[in-house]
């Protein structure tokens, strides 16, 4: 994913209780200000890829000798790695399941979850499609659920075309794919002829090059493609308003139900290294302007203050 260059400026209030910690931080400087070197292992989320990737990049101009690539297996594939030991950091569209912290602690790892913004898990169809104006979740579970019968935009409305529709979902091994099945599908799986990828890009592809497709990702793929994507507001069933996925109404909840948090979780044994506090203090200092930057919304200043204290605690012992 293309990052959007802006000068970086820590605006929250965490940023300032990092700086007042660290010393004096800015782009071309770590929060140690020492130089360090080694590798950081990171994988997991495609959605949460594109802010760690930009994590990294600045990153890397304050500390040329640390690597920290970021891996997109999904996060279900970045757990899978990290509950044994394998990763540093594994990036999250959802927290970790029960089954997969069990599997940490067999393998004795512990770790902590740090929040890194909000997400809206944006459904889009084609540019090219003039007719679909709003979807509710009924409609949506009507559609994906793996016993649909539908097959056409007309059986969804029946003033749509008879025209055949291109479903395009995550990856089984996506944390985005869990969200929607959890939020629409109530834990159900979605039809069998779903295309389906771990990565966004592919999907983007997809739905962009089918007039008749529907797909879903994480809200920064949408921002980054709006000009060959068409978003559809979605109508939250509390209030019974169609809401597009804007940073407004992803903070403020009213794009229900697929607003979210994403994270990364951290190998508590990780922190031992200089490097890796160093590449977290850094990240929680500038996430809140590299999320926004990228297509997600910051999350208010007290979560970034409360992944600060976690990581002096966990630091500490």
């Amino acid at each position: 994913m293309k990052l959007i260059k802006k000068p970086l400026l820590v605006l929250s209030a965490a940023a300032l209780l990092s700086l007042a910690a660290c010393g004096n931080t800015d782009k071309t400087e770590s929060a140690s200000g020492k130089k360090l070197s080694g590798d950081i292992l990171i994988d997991g989320s495609s959605t949460v890829a594109p802010i760690m990737e930009a994590v990294s990049e600045e990153y890397t101009a304050a500390q040329p000798d640390v690597h920290a690539s970021v891996g997109i297996s999904g996060t279900g594939g970045g757990f899978e790695k990290f509950t044994k030991g394998e990763t540093d950091l594994s990036n999250a569209s959802r927290p970790i399941k029960d089954e997969e912290a069990a599997i940490a602690k067999e393998n004795n790892i512990d770790y902590i979850q740090l929040e890194l913004a909000y997400d809206g898990l944006s459904v889009v169809v084609s540019k090219d499609n003039d007719f679909v104006d709003k979807l509710t979740v009924e409609e949506l579970a009507k559609m994906w659920a793996v016993d649909s019968k539908v097959k056409t935009w007309n059986d969804v409305n029946p003033a749509w075309p008879k025209e055949e529709i291109k479903f395009f979902s995550p990856g089984t091994e996506s944390g985005t794919f869990d969200y929607f099945k959890e939020a629409i599908l109530d834990k159900g799986d979605v039809r069998k002829d779903t295309q389906m990828s771990e990565d966004d890009n592919v999907l983007v592809t997809g739905v962009a090059g089918e007039k008749n497709a529907i797909g879903f990702f994480g809200h920064a793929y949408y921002e980054e493609n709006k000009d060959k994507l068409k978003v559809v507001p979605v109508v939250n069933p509390e209030t019974g308003e169609a809401v597009e996925p804007t940073e407004e109404t992803i903070k403020d909840g009213s794009y229900a139900p697929l607003s979210r948090e994403i994270f990364t979780y951290v190998n508590k044994k990780s922190l031992e290294r200089a490097e890796v506090i160093d590449y977290l203090k850094f990240a929680n200092e500038n996430v809140p302007t590299l999320a926004e930057e990228v297509g997600y919304v910051p999350l208010e200043d007290e979560k970034y203050e409360d992944n600060l204290k976690k990581l002096d605690e966990a630091a500490k012992k």
